[in-house]
């Protein structure tokens, strides 16, 4: 790894790692990996802008920060710092600034670059699988957020405001989670979030049969979890 490389997973450390909300430094260090991964099976791409955009996405999200302007500005001081040339640095702000899920739905998907679908795709597919599971369920506890509420219908955001309202978390499945296998931009990508698709949907049929008190061993259950 390079000096470069180095300093910039320091600074993802230095501003991540407190977070309480599963958007912390590992969240952002497994995003690198899983781009870099998609990058390899790609074979196309810059890999030191991915590494950058990947650790330094959440930086500016307003769900961990303050002052999500100051600290891009930060990012851009930073960068310059590390001798990133201007186009350099352009790129990765603007991955990262049009990388969320909930931009998307007010002003439509962005034009990425490839680095930006890669990073992009990473860091949704780490919103999947069983890493998924287990950070919606740490993000309802950090929000003060229903596990389950039955009579409670799964919403259609539109907006960003309508988006961060709170939910349950089991409706966040429906609301988000279960909708980003459509919205990956890469082969690999969406190979991936497809296995990893599957294991939630198993997941939410357990949970239902669980929440209802029944056993897994029953004929009926067993038939279930088998489909």
């Amino acid at each position: 790894m390079s000096e470069q490389l180095s300093a910039i997973r320091n600074y993802s450390y230095e501003k991540l790692n407190a977070d309480t909300s599963g958007h912390d430094f590992f969240h952002s260090e497994r995003v690198a990996k899983i781009a870099l991964a998609l990058q390899e099976k790609e074979n196309a791409g810059d890999a030191a802008v991915i590494w950058a955009a990947s650790y330094l996405h959440d930086v500016i999200d307003d769900k961990v920060v303050t002052d999500p302007h100051q600290e891009r500005q930060n990012i851009s001081d930073f960068l310059a710092s590390l001798e990133w040339s201007s186009d350099q640095i352009a790129h990765v702000l603007s991955i990262i600034d049009n990388l969320s899920y909930s931009r998307e739905l007010e002003m439509g998907k962005a034009e990425l670059t490839l680095e930006g679908q890669l990073v992009q795709d990473a860091d949704r597919i780490d919103a999947l699988g069983a890493i998924g599971i287990m950070r919606t369920a740490y993000y309802g506890g950090h929000t003060e957020s229903p596990l389950y509420l039955p009579d409670v219908a799964p919403k259609n955001f539109k907006t960003k405001a309508e988006y961060r309202k709170k939910s349950t978390v089991i409706n966040h499945f429906y609301e988000k989670l279960l909708l980003l296998e459509k919205t990956m931009n890469t082969a690999a990508g969406k190979a991936e979030a497809r296995l990893r698709t599957k294991f939630m949907q198993t997941f939410l049929t357990e949970f239902y049969a669980e929440w209802d008190g029944k056993l897994l061993t029953s004929d009926e259950n067993e038939e279930k979890m088998i489909k």
